[in-house]
């Protein structure tokens, strides 16, 4: 008997787990991307309505994520005769071209890589699941999602300019965190330098939260 093969989750801040796959706009490699942040997501199966719903709404957002130096990549347990149908029938029925690339998994040896396959949820197709990989090939967050429910896709928008924010200035952003908004200052390490924090110009409801504009 052979056992499906499985893996571990793929760890936030290591490098993201190497791939090269046949795709919609030919093959990819993960080191493609180095140099550009990455949004690698997947959707359980073409032509689904609530899949549909998603890729949709990528597409629409697809200037945005190239404004912060981000690619977008689909995944799905399909062949890519299903994909190239499934991307003409949106643009068909939904006047909406996809243009970012599907990969094609049929081996799901980059499901299980990124543990996309989740038993009890899915045991043959990849579980909504979507990672944020930066310019450099590091894991930054991942997100699951259940089979029935669709994702929101600003909410990667924001989550991706939250990431390139806080590498920048060194700062951490507070929940529901939007471009242009206050971000907080990081704590204070030392009593010595938890006393001075209330002296440095930042607003401060306490020494350990202080925010700042940028």
């Amino acid at each position: 008997m052979t056992e499906t093969p499985t893996a571990g989750l793929p760890r936030l801040n290591e490098p993201a787990p190497d791939f090269s796959a046949k795709t919609t706009h030919g093959e990819k490699k993960l080191s493609d991307y180095r140099g550009q942040w990455l949004v690698l997501f997947s959707h359980p199966a073409d032509f689904t309505p609530v899949c549909t719903t998603e890729f949709i709404a990528f597409a629409k957002a697809y200037p945005a994520f190239r404004k912060l130096g981000t690619e977008l990549l689909g995944l799905s347990i399909d062949s890519n005769y299903a994909h190239i149908a499934w991307a003409r029938a949106i643009k068909d029925k939904f006047g909406i071209e996809i243009p970012f690339p599907i990969i094609e998994d049929l081996s799901m040896r980059v499901a299980h890589a990124y543990g996309m396959i989740q038993p009890g949820a899915s045991d043959t197709s990849a579980v909504r699941a979507t990672f944020i990989i930066d310019d450099k090939g590091v894991l930054r967050a991942m997100v699951y999602y259940p089979m029935s429910n669709g994702r929101s896709i600003p909410e990667f928008l924001r989550l991706v300019a939250a990431l390139q924010t806080s590498d920048k200035h060194g700062v951490a952003t507070p929940e529901g965190w939007q471009p242009g908004d206050r971000v907080i200052v990081p704590p204070p390490q030392t009593t010595a330098a938890a006393e001075q924090r209330m002296h440095e110009g930042y607003e401060c409801a306490d020494w350990f939260f202080c925010t700042k504009t940028l």
